[in-house]
């Protein structure tokens, strides 16, 4: 998966909610990194070694049973080591004499980093705050390690063996809670691992560029564009790539936000110059929800019905003469969802099923083309803005695959569905009006099936509620609602109850990502 000139990290994942946090860290110092289970080989790496290797945290005691521990292949591995949190515990555990052991109370918070020795690691740091999370700790430090640093309630908050260049940290410096974390890392894998600082957008762009070129040759590339950044990067990166190989499809699905098929089928085409064709399959869609109230099964019978649309486009397609078969289907998938599918934790519990054009390729036998699988998405972000594509697709809240069909809870309805549209444009209008929506990951309404009493005039009223939401996050995996002015608030709540006929009350909605979903089905 890697890109083979790369000097690259290698982050050994022992099952810390951090994880991805690592990652993400060190590639904001453009220095590219993958995760892997803490169960891999280094012959795995044999041809094309990590310039370093660092261990993760994890909910584990190293005394656990069936706890996770490091072979004595990692061990010996001749590149630099970096053991975080209970990484650190199991170099020291795995080392003779080394002796960890549970702690009688386990330290968790910040707390303050004290210097025992000047080593390259600590180099910069302007904050000695640093975020403790831990049930273990080391008692006896093996032979060849040695403190480098302290707090006052862990004697061994950092250690070192100079000659085999292994570094451990009880604290986790890829939290914001430590601020000068992303300093640590930095030192480590640019100045003691010898990272060369490559990892760029336009060096992405470079590379896949030519891969997806030998990859595809002449054949045909089939891409579902859905308005979304994910899309919308990967179509323009192939299209750069292979030109008119590639036919994008732009489904509606009845499910879409107010004029958004219309308006995105036109940006694509006027501004991006996308060789797309537009698919109005909304009665379809709408015919086979007809009824249904349960979530599951509308995801269900959104997916397969884009499976439909899409078989009948590519039979459509290939009964042309003139036209050569489709080989590749071009999909959005990011790193997040192959690092869950690698994950030594095994498969996650299923939340809720996601819209997905995964059964394509079964069905129709086309290969995958995933161009930004190496991605998180930020940086799906900003390798859309190095290819100039515009600010509105880029900034671009996320948007279900099954659209308005998990905001509108209960039974869907035309009549519903324009209510519902009415009111999510009122938000998000509002939202931009105000230079609020870029300070949002997410904002959404969505109609209950609820109805309460309101008086208007001098009326008695039964209609409906909406609930509003708006989270702040970094990539959706948690989220904090957003705490936005309680005047811009009242004034949406104004307008779409003076504005939407059927609407009588608004609700906003307070709830963070975890115990809550940001979508509410």
């Amino acid at each position: 998966m890697s890109i083979p000139h790369q000097d690259w990290i290698l982050i050994l994942d022992f099952g810390s909610q951090y994880t991805q946090l690592i990652a993400r860290r060190i590639r904001e110092h453009h220095v590219y990194c993958e995760i892997h289970p803490y169960s891999v080989t280094p012959d795995e790496f044999g041809e094309r070694p990590p310039k370093g290797v660092i261990f993760s945290g994890g909910p584990n005691s190293v005394y656990d049973e069936g706890a996770p521990q490091v072979s004595d292949a990692w061990l010996d591995y001749k590149t630099p080591h970096l053991g975080i949190c209970y990484g650190l515990q199991a170099i020291a555990h795995a080392r003779t004499p080394g002796s960890v052991e549970r702690a009688q109370k386990r330290e968790f918070g910040r707390a303050t980093l004290v210097k025992e020795i000047d080593d390259p690691l600590f180099d910069g740091l302007e904050d000695p705050t640093v975020w403790m999370s831990h049930g273990d700790h080391i008692m006896e430090l093996p032979k060849g390690l040695e403190v480098i640093a302290r707090t006052d309630n862990a004697p061994v908050a950092a250690v070192r063996d100079v000659e085999k260049q292994v570094y451990g940290l009880q604290f986790h410096p890829e939290v914001a809670h430590t601020p000068s974390g992303k300093q640590i890392l930095k030192n480590f894998v640019i100045d003691i691992c010898g990272c060369n600082p490559t990892w760029t957008p336009a060096s992405f762009i470079d590379h896949e560029l030519e891969a997806i070129r030998q990859k595809v040759g002449n054949d045909r590339v089939l891409c579902a564009l859905s308005g979304g950044v994910d899309s919308t990067v990967v179509a323009t990166i192939i299209h750069k790539a292979i030109g008119d190989q590639l036919t994008c499809v732009f489904v509606n699905n009845g499910l879409l936000r107010e004029s958004e098929y219309e308006d995105v089928l036109t940006l694509y085409k006027d501004h991006l110059e996308l060789p797309v064709v537009g698919v109005d399959a909304s009665s379809l869609f709408l015919d086979r929800l007809s009824g249904v109230s349960d979530p599951e099964e509308k995801r269900k019978i959104i997916g397969k019905t884009f499976i439909d649309v899409f078989d009948e486009f590519v039979n459509k397609e290939s009964s042309d003469s003139t036209n050569d078969p489709f080989r590749y289907l071009a999909q959005g998938t990011l790193y997040p969802d192959v690092i869950e599918s690698v994950s030594f934790k095994g498969p996650s519990v299923t939340i809720k099923s996601h819209h997905n054009v995964g059964g394509l390729p079964e069905k129709m036998n086309l290969k995958l083309l995933e161009p930004v699988r190496e991605l998180f998405k930020d940086e799906v972000r900003d390798v859309g803005r190095e290819l100039d594509i515009p600010e509105r697709f880029i900034a671009r809240h996320p948007f279900p695959g099954p659209g308005l069909a998990i905001r509108l809870l209960g039974e869907i309805t035309e009549e519903r569905l324009e209510i519902l549209r009415k009111a999510d444009s009122i938000f998000i209008g509002a939202l931009r009006e105000k230079g609020f929506y870029d300070d949002v990951w997410q904002a959404l309404c969505v109609l209950l099936p609820v109805q309460s009493v309101g008086v208007m005039g001098d009326e008695r009223t039964y209609e409906n509620t909406v609930a509003v939401r708006a989270v702040t996050s970094v990539d959706g995996m948690t989220a904090d609602w957003a705490h936005l002015p309680y005047d811009f608030l009242s004034e949406v709540s104004n307008r779409i109850i003076n504005e939407v006929k059927g609407i009588n009350r608004v609700v906003y909605d307070i709830s963070s990502k975890p115990p809550a979903t940001i979508e509410w089905e």
